[in-house]
C-alpha cells in the first residue's frame, strides 16, 4: 500500500514508513511491535527524566542566583547550562501526550516545542564546549587568560551563543505542520511536512547538523580535558588535582556515552532513509525505531546529570545548598551531608588554579 512519507518532530526525526528498492509501504505501531513501547515504556521514562531533571536543575539555578555577586566563570556557564536544560524538559509533557495519543496542541505549539526542543539541544551542546575550553584556559593557560575570562565577557559569550542557537533553529519552524499519522488517519504527528521535497531534504541535512553539533563540542571537550589532564599530572600532585583529573576524565566520557549511541543509531536510520539499506518487513524497522528511541532517550537523561556533574560536586555549591535545605526546614535531612562535608574536598568546579582563583 502506498502512501506519503510522515517525519516526526521530536528531538529528532521519525516516520511510520519502511521503504525497501521495490515498494513503499506503511507500518504503524501494531505491525512495529512499538504500541506497548511508545505508550508504557517511554512515557515511564521520559516521566523520571523530567522529575530529576527538574529536581536538580532547579536546585542548581536557585543556589546559583543565590549567589550571583559571587559567580565564578564557570558558574556562569553553568547557570546558562542549566536554563537551557529546564528549557528543554518543560517540552516534555508535550512529547508524552504525543507519544500516547498523537499531537493535540495544534500547529502553533507544534512549531514552538520543535523550535524549543532543537535550540535548546544545541545550546547545551555548546555550552558544555564553553565550560571544556573555559577550563582548559583557567588551568592551562591561567595567567595569559585573565583579561579575557570576565564575567562580562562570559554573558556576552552566552548571549551570542543563544543567538546562534536559535538562528540555526529557525528552519524547523519553517517545515513543521500539524497533519494525519497516514491517510483516513485520526491520529495527528507534529512533523516536517511543509514543502514536501524540501522537507525531506531539511530532515536530512538537519540529522546531518545533529552529528557535526555532537562532534565539535566532543571534540573541543576530549582536547580541554586532555590537555588539562596532561597539565595536572605534570604539576605537583595533590587530592585536589586527583579529583579535578577524575572529574575532567568523567565529564568527556559521560557526554559521548550519552550521545555517541543516538548518533550511531541515527546513522544507520539515514541509511535506511536513503535507499542505502532497504528492510523487507514492519518488523525489522520496528528494532531500528526501539534501537532509536532508546539511544534517544538515553541522550535526554544528560540533562539531569549535568548538575551533579558539574555542580554537586563543587564545595562551595554544597555548602550554599546544604544552607538552602536548611532554611526551607530539611535540617535532618542536610546532618548527615553537613557532616561528610568536612571530609569534602574542592573539585575542578570550584577552580583548580593557583593564579586566577578570582574569576574561576
Amino acid at each position: 500500500m502506498e502512501g506519503s512519507v510522515n517525519y516526526s518532530f521530536y528531538i529528532y526525526d521519525d516516520y511510520k514508513m519502511t521503504i525497501n528498492q521495490s515498494s513503499t509501504f506503511i507500518c504503524g505501531d501494531e505491525e512495529l511491535g512499538l504500541w506497548n513501547f511508545n505508550t508504557v515504556f517511554l512515557p515511564v521514562l521520559y516521566s523520571l527524566i523530567f522529575l530529576l531533571g527538574m529536581v536538580g536543575n532547579s536546585l542548581m539555578i536557585t543556589v546559583l542566583l543565590r549567589r550571583q555577586r559571587l559567580l565564578r566563570i564557570t558558574e556562569i556557564y553553568l547557570l546558562h547550562l542549566a536554563l537551557a536544560d529546564l528549557m528543554l524538559l518543560f517540552t516534555f509533557p508535550f512529547i508524552l501526550v504525543d507519544k500516547v495519543n498523537g499531537w493535540l496542541f495544534g500547529n502553533f505549539l507544534c512549531k514552538l516545542i520543535g523550535l524549543v526542543t532543537n535550540f535548546n539541544l544545541l545550546c547545551g551542546s555548546f555550552l558544555l564546549a564553553c565550560i571544556g575550553f573555559d577550563r582548559y584556559l583557567a588551568i592551562v593557560h591561567a595567567v595569559p587568560s585573565m583579561r579575557c575570562r570576565r564575567p562580562k565577557t562570559v554573558h556576552l559569550t552566552c548571549m551570542l551563543l543563544w543567538l546562534v542557537c536559535f538562528g540555526l533553529s529557525m528552519p524547523t519552524v519553517v517545515f513543521l505542520a500539524v497533519k494525519e499519522e497516514y491517510p483516513n488517519s485520526s491520529r495527528l504527528l507534529c512533523s516536517d511536512y511543509n514543502y514536501e521535497i524540501h522537507a525531506h531534504n531539511w530532515v536530512l541535512t538537519k540529522r546531518v547538523l545533529d552529528h557535526i553539533f555532537f562532534f565539535f563540542p566532543l571534540t573541543i571537550m576530549s582536547y580541554c580535558y586532555t590537555a588539562l589532564i596532561v597539565t595536572l599530572c605534570n604539576s605537583q600532585k595533590s587530592k585536589t588535582k586527583e579529583g579535578a583529573i577524575r572529574l575532567a576524565s568523567l565529564v568527556t566520557l559521560v557526554f559521548c556515552f550519552c550521545w555517541f549511541p543516538y548518533n550511531i543509531t541515527l546513522v544507520t536510520r539515514t541509511m535506511v532513509d536513503m535507499r542505502a539499506i532497504a528492510f523487507e518487513e514492519c518488523k525489522s524497522y520496528g528494532s531500528l525505531q526501539v534501537a532509536l528511541e532508546i539511544t534517544k532517550t538515553l541522550g535526554l537523561c544528560h540533562c539531569c546529570l549535568n548538575p551533579f556533574l558539574y555542580a554537586f560536586v563543587g564545595v562551595e555549591f554544597r555548602k550554599e545548598l546544604i544552607r538552602l535545605l536548611c532554611e526551607v526546614g530539611c535540617g535532618r535531612v542536610c546532618l548527615p551531608f553537613i557532616r561528610a562535608h568536612h571530609y569534602s574536598r574542592p573539585s575542578i568546579s570550584d577552580g583548580v588554579s593557583t593564579t586566577s582563583t578570582t574569576y574561576i
